[in-house]
């Protein structure tokens, strides 16, 4: 079929709806399942199907016994679908914010040492400006997931390491060179000590950041480089929030980003431990799409996100 003629029948007969359906149908693995998602009837799905294939020209669902997968077709509609999708949500967005540039939506994906200093302060100079603007955290658990959910759209910024080479498809903004700090709760007897060697607290109980987290293999090179086990025995993993907790309850040690410490609010008495460890601070920015324009609230969320940094790390 000529590329005009097919391009004429999708502008004349393909619609949203169905679209709309046929990501319905794939998320959900069948078509029943898809049509009480989208509280309608099994055949108003199928039709919907069958009308989008005719509309195309190809099959975009292979069908068996077990349920549906998309075709090579259907995958290459579908990963268009997602961001035509987002951008009519975009758009409807930008015209919410003409109609009243108080008020919007931002969603963020950060580690979780940011989660707990900088997003929080970020934030609340972001509504101390604009009050009505509404947004939504979400913790990036683990090193593989960092552009996952900004791919898939589920966000509109990504903050945390910025790692090189940045991958083509990620645009970047370094805001300030981060650090990790070696601390002690105050039950701890290393908390009155003027000068301390890492090895010299290898056998010590420890409060480490999850395993496979940017903190945790970072600290993990830093163990092994100084001839020490990593994990520790007895070590207790867990969440910025988590160790923050755990600290000030026994002669603990920890560590945690320096970011933390600055910006962090309502912590517990820590002692940073007069420790050199052998880990180079690391950029920490904001991370969006290339190809995905930011509406004007997301840019609103920038601008006080550069100005609470503005006085933070910086490398020369």
């Amino acid at each position: 079929m000529p590329k005009m003629q097919l391009s004429d029948r999708i502008g004349r007969r393909m619609k949203l709806h169905d679209l709309h359906v046929l990501m319905a149908v794939v998320q959900a693995g069948s078509m029943s399942r898809a049509a009480q998602i989208l509280n309608t009837t099994q055949p108003a799905v199928s039709r919907s199907i069958a009308d989008l294939e005719h509309a195309i020209g190809v099959r975009l669902l292979d069908r068996s016994r077990h349920g549906v997968e998309p075709t090579e077709y259907g995958r290459a509609l579908l990963d268009g679908g997602t961001a035509m999708f987002d951008d009519l949500r975009q758009a409807v967005r930008n015209i919410e914010f003409i109609a009243d540039p108080t008020m919007g939506e931002v969603r963020i994906g950060a580690t979780d040492p940011l989660i707990v200093g900088v997003v929080p302060a970020v934030l609340e100079r972001l509504h101390r400006r604009f009050p009505r603007i509404s947004t939504h955290v979400t913790p990036i658990l683990g090193n593989a997931q960092q552009y996952h959910d900004l791919r898939e759209r589920k966000i509109d910024l990504l903050l945390g390491r910025i790692r090189s080479p940045i991958q083509d498809d990620i645009h970047a903004e370094i805001l300030f060179h981060d650090s990790i700090k070696i601390i002690a709760g105050p039950k701890s007897k290393w908390a009155r000590r003027r000068k301390v060697d890492l090895p010299e607290l290898a056998n010590e109980p420890w409060s480490l950041p999850p395993l496979d987290s940017l903190i945790g293999t970072l600290v993990a090179d830093a163990f092994r480089a100084r001839g020490m086990k990593f994990p520790p025995a007895g070590a207790a993993c867990g969440t910025a929030s988590f160790l923050c907790a755990y600290l000030p309850r026994g002669p603990f040690l920890g560590t945690i980003p320096a970011s933390l410490l600055r910006l962090g609010a309502n912590l517990p008495y820590l002692k940073v431990l007069p420790v050199t460890l052998p880990i180079p601070p690391w950029p920490v920015g904001i991370m969006s799409l290339k190809n995905r324009t930011l509406t004007p609230v997301v840019q609103l969320f920038i601008d006080c996100a550069r100005e609470v940094t503005k006085h933070m790390g910086r490398k020369s």
